[in-house]
């Protein structure tokens, strides 16, 4: 029996004259990875704000494992388990990878003192743990500046992983990224997910992404969700070849 993760219910919210949700309910089940695809501007990272906390929508709720998040700020929802990970990496560049996942477990765990080293922080062992799982230990101590942005994608998931969430919210985990990486760096992101049993949401463009690793898409459309079911059953379905691929999949 499947396990409701996170729902939505009637999320309704408007940019002036357009409705970026148009009372959208759904349900995220415990287990698995939702990819969200759709055209430009049919409101896919606008849920996924709603549900990180950073929009309030006008109508409607979000329940996580069943509790209302919907007015709660993104630093509570965090703590209650649904972490973020935006299009362009949220990283301190002029820290090393190794110190950027020290500061996450640093804001984790309530220690505040800015007299601490980092390297003082008794979490060292599992952020390198965490760095082995997205395979970037190996630039543990280089400044993030200096990295591709391959690894710099890896090591922002990274960082969501160190606050320890169930559920992680994805906007592009493949955008930026050479076309000869994002198999590469998907293939290194759900072998993650997965050790740290972590369900995922992620928007995406790229249809050979959503049909490898996805186990469920939805279909985003003027708001609300048009269609939802397995990659298969989506990504051949007529209407989603018309209005979103625009061709069959290769």
């Amino acid at each position: 029996m499947t396990e409701t993760l996170l729902e939505t219910r009637n999320l309704v919210i408007r940019f002036g004259g357009v409705k970026a949700a148009d009372h959208v309910s759904l349900k995220i089940e415990r287990g698995g990875n939702l990819a969200i695809i759709g055209p430009n501007g049919a409101g896919k990272t606008t849920f996924l704000n709603i549900c990180s906390g950073w929009i309030k929508p006008s109508e409607g709720q979000v329940l996580f494992e069943g509790r209302d998040i919907t007015q709660l700020p993104p630093r509570k929802i965090v703590t209650r388990g649904v972490a973020r990970a935006f299009q362009i990496p949220q990283l301190f560049t002029e820290h090393t990878a190794l110190e950027n996942l020290l500061i996450a477990a640093s804001a984790r765990d309530g220690l505040r003192n800015p007299f601490r080293s980092l390297h003082a922080i008794a979490a060292r062992d599992e952020m390198m743990h965490l760095l082995r799982m997205v395979r970037c230990a190996d630039v543990a101590d280089r400044i993030v500046v200096e990295l591709s942005e391959g690894q710099r994608k890896l090591i922002d998931i990274a960082v969501a992983l160190a606050l320890k969430p169930r559920l992680l919210l994805m906007d592009e985990p493949t955008s930026g990224v050479a076309s000869s990486q994002k198999q590469e760096i998907m293939e290194i992101l759900i072998d993650a997910l997965a050790e740290a049993n972590v369900s995922s949401v992620f928007v995406e463009h790229d249809m050979s992404i959503v049909q490898r690793y996805a186990d469920e898409v939805a279909v985003w459309n003027a708001g609300n969700v048009q269609l939802r079911g397995t990659p298969a059953q989506v990504l051949e379905h007529p209407d989603v070849i018309r209005d979103v691929i625009g061709e069959e999949i290769a």
